[in-house]
């Protein structure tokens, strides 16, 4: 097979630093192509590259008969995992926590992360008062508390192997809090894992290349990073 020609198109600080991270996680070459907001959301050049100008986008080239383009940063991940990576840092489904694997894989876009996002909006909408926040806020918590009870007694999500269900929840805790601020304090099992999470070289080095004025330290801290300061101003809606 030929070397893989990828390019990653990442909208900075957003949730496309999965996939540099997973390239270095299987030590897969690829193109990396920055786009800076404008002001919040992607710029008109990224918004081009795909229908619903969604981002992250991965342009697959290795086989200039059948160029692909992809985004969506959940099939990305799968597409690289099977497509070059020989199924590494997925669970097969004879493994004992392949079901684990499966559930936390798709846990971050299906659950948490939405959940997220909704509580940052309403709480520039309609203040944190509201009961409108108050219940997205508890939604918050519950999922908080599910993904800090599976990390007490696990090392990683899917169980004691690192996989890429971690790779695709890793940025709920560290650079989304830029959009809605979480504080982690008491959160012994998620703090222990980010711990670990900041321990990887390749998650170092695919931040360092994707969003290099980022700082890790507060990113994978118990108080999280600043809130982004377009994202503040764009929610402040309240009346």
């Amino acid at each position: 097979m030929p070397s893989p020609k990828l390019i990653v198109h990442h909208l900075q600080v957003g949730q496309g630093e999965r996939i540099p991270w997973l390239l270095e996680e299987l030590a897969i070459p690829y193109e990396l192509k920055l786009y800076k907001r404008s002001p919040l959301l992607s710029p008109p050049e990224l918004k081009a590259l795909y229908p619903l100008g969604a981002a992250p986008v991965l342009e697959d080239l290795t086989d200039p008969s059948n160029p692909v383009k992809i985004a969506e940063s959940g099939a990305i991940v799968e597409y690289i995992i099977y497509k070059y990576g020989s199924g590494r840092l997925a669970l097969e489904p004879q493994h004992k926590n392949f079901a684990d694997y499966l559930y936390w894989l798709h846990f971050s876009n299906a659950t948490l992360q939405p959940a997220l996002l909704r509580c940052g909006m309403a709480r520039g909408m309609v203040g944190e008062q509201d009961m409108r926040y108050k219940g997205n806020a508890a939604r918050v918590d519950i999922a908080l508390n599910h993904l800090n009870d599976r990390l007490l007694s696990n090392a990683w999500l899917a169980g004691q192997e690192f996989t890429a269900a971690d790779v695709m929840t890793g940025w709920c805790f560290s650079t989304m809090r830029k959009f809605e601020p979480i504080d982690l304090t008491g959160y012994d099992g998620i703090l222990a894992w980010l711990k670990r999470v900041g321990e990887r070289e390749a998650y170092r080095r695919a931040m360092g290349k994707a969003d290099p004025e980022l700082d890790i330290e507060e990113g994978l801290s118990a108080k999280g990073p600043p809130l982004m300061d377009a994202f503040v101003k764009a929610m402040a809606l309240k009346p």
